[in-house]
C-alpha cells in the first residue's frame, strides 16, 4: 500500500553530468520528484587525455558542450560516451545546476561520493535555517562510469521507493539503509539536517 506522502529528492554528484543524471532519469520514470545538482565551481568532463578534462561554467547548457565537442572532436566524444550522456541530460533539462544554488526543500538529498556528502552537509549547515524541517543527507559512493552510474542509481530508486511505501520515514530510513548495506555490500553515510 502506497502512502501519500510525496518524497521530494535531490542527487548531487561533482559537475551534475553522469552519476546525479542517470539517478535523475531513473527516478523521474518513477513518477518521484527529483532534482539533480554538481557542487563543484565549474563542470569537468573527460578531455581527449587524461588529466586535460573539458571545462565548462555552469551557466553552459548540456546542448551547448555538446555542440563544443562535436566541433572539437566527435569521434572520441562518442567514442568515450560523453556525447550519449549529453544526449540524454538534454532531455531531461536545460542544463547542470549547483546546490550550493539552490533554495528548494528536499525530505532526502542522495550524495554520489563522500567528498560531494561533505560539501552538500557543509553547505546545508552554513544556511540559516528558516523551517527546522529535517532533510536526510545520504552518500553512497559511486564510481563515476556509465555502468556504476546506472548500478547506483537503481539502488537510490529502490531506496527511495521503499521511503515512499513506509508510514514514518524518520523511523524507518535507519532500518532501511542497514538492509541496504546488506543487500547492495556498500555502505552508506547518513546524517540530518535542517532548513
Amino acid at each position: 500500500m502506497f502512502s501519500s506522502f510525496s518524497l521530494k529528492v535531490a542527487v548531487v554528484c561533482v559537475s551534475n553530468i553522469n552519476r546525479s543524471m542517470e539517478a535523475h532519469s531513473i527516478l523521474r520514470r518513477k513518477w518521484l520528484s527529483v532534482r539533480s545538482f554538481g557542487t563543484e565551481s565549474n563542470v569537468r568532463l573527460p578531455g581527449p587525455r587524461p588529466g586535460r578534462p573539458v571545462v565548462y561554467d555552469f551557466a553552459a547548457t548540456y546542448k551547448e558542450m555538446y555542440n563544443d565537442l562535436v566541433r572539437k572532436d566527435r569521434e572520441c566524444y562518442t567514442h568515450n560516451g560523453i556525447l550519449h550522456i549529453l544526449g540524454r541530460n538534454e532531455r531531461i533539462k536545460p542544463g547542470p545546476e549547483r546546490f550550493q544554488e539552490c533554495t528548494d526543500f528536499f525530505d532526502v538529498i542522495f550524495t554520489c561520493e563522500e567528498s560531494v556528502y561533505d560539501t552538500v552537509v557543509e553547505d546545508l549547515c552554513s544556511r540559516e535555517q528558516q523551517t527546522l524541517q529535517p532533510v536526510h543527507v545520504i552518500n553512497m559512493d559511486i564510481k563515476d562510469t556509465l555502468e556504476d552510474a546506472t548500478l547506483g542509481a537503481f539502488l537510490i530508486c529502490e531506496l527511495c521507493q521503499c521511503l515512499q511505501q513506509s508510514d514514518d520515514m524518520e523511523d524507518s530510513l535507519e532500518e532501511l539503509l542497514l538492509q541496504m548495506e546488506e543487500k547492495s555490500g556498500r555502505s552508506f553515510l547518513h546524517t540530518v539536517c535542517f532548513y
